[in-house]
């Protein structure tokens, strides 16, 4: 079965150019597809291409995007301030001049705050920042494609949720096609009891009008054609479980027609093992319906 659940998680790790950054991707339920992006102030650039590669892959769901960066040390160079050196070293000798003393030797102004400064190595330009954005996006494919792979993980434990629940479905239209209440003879004994109820001391009533109250009865009693309904949407189910894509929403609309045969059913039935088997399959068609919210 190659149904896809909208449920997932997937992270991808990576680093460049003294950056090292992590994304998140999440994936939950929803009616259509929903990106929710978080980017570091900066980022902005890479939102059309964020957005772009979770459009391919995915079609249903809420996806939330996070991309978390840290700054790595990077190599730097050692750069002379001229100027400070020259006033520690003005200082320094009027100091020697006021105390006596001798004027520090290169060592200790080395050490003196402001003489010696430090820059990174590289300077950004805009090739160096388009070619980190491209690693940015090829890293979050790699992450979407993670998720892809855990929807599709439980996808494959839902499909067989949602299979063993057809299956039980047909066992329960099985039983009230087969139910003893629904034989010709049962159906007589009812008819004949309404119908001895309705002329308990009545002797005049009308008997067209009785006979057209007892096809009613005989009408409303035959719920053949809802069972009909419900075995062929157990088939065309079985059938949308196998089809390649997105099938959450078929699955869906299939779910609701489930329900509204099984509610016919019920308001139809007449006897009460109809309704008991009635009130079954209801409640396994609910089961169904709450898996089939979280398929693609």
């Amino acid at each position: 079965m190659s149904i896809s659940s909208m449920t997932g998680f997937a992270r991808s790790d990576g680093a460049a150019e003294g950056l090292a950054w992590a994304w998140e991707a999440r994936s939950v339920n929803g009616r259509g597809l929903d990106v929710r992006l978080r980017l570091p102030p900066g980022f902005d650039a890479i939102e059309p291409s964020v957005r772009e590669a979770v459009a391919k892959r995915f079609s249903r769901g809420n996806v939330s995007l996070n991309l978390a960066l840290e700054k790595q040390l990077v190599s730097s160079v050692v750069r002379l301030n001229e100027q400070v050196l020259a006033d520690v070293l003005k200082a320094a000798q009027r100091i020697a001049e006021i105390t006596g003393g001798t004027v520090p030797d290169t060592a200790t102004l080395m050490a003196a705050k402001g003489v010696l400064e430090s820059a990174e190595a590289t300077s950004e330009d805009s090739a160096v920042r388009a070619a980190r954005e491209r690693l940015l996006v090829s890293s979050l494919e790699t992450a979407l494609d993670s998720l892809t792979a855990s929807r599709r993980a439980e996808g494959g434990r839902l499909a067989e949720i949602i299979h063993d629940r057809i299956t039980e479905i047909e066992k329960l239209v099985a039983e009230v096609r087969l139910s003893p209440s629904r034989q010709p003879q049962a159906i007589r004994e009812r008819l004949a009891e309404q119908v001895g109820r309705l002329l308990e001391g009545n002797g005049a009533f009308d008997r067209d009008r009785l006979h057209q109250e007892a096809v009613l009865m005989t009408t409303r009693a035959d719920v053949e054609e809802e069972l009909s309904r419900l075995q062929a949407h157990v088939s065309a189910a079985r059938e949308i479980l196998v089809e390649p894509g997105a099938v959450g929403r078929k699955l869906d609309f299939l779910a609701q027609e489930f329900n509204r045969e099984a509610n016919t059913l019920c308001s139809k039935a007449n006897a009460v093992d109809i309704t008991r088997l009635g009130l079954q399959l209801k409640a396994v068609i609910d089961q169904l319906r709450e898996q089939v919210q979280n398929v693609e």
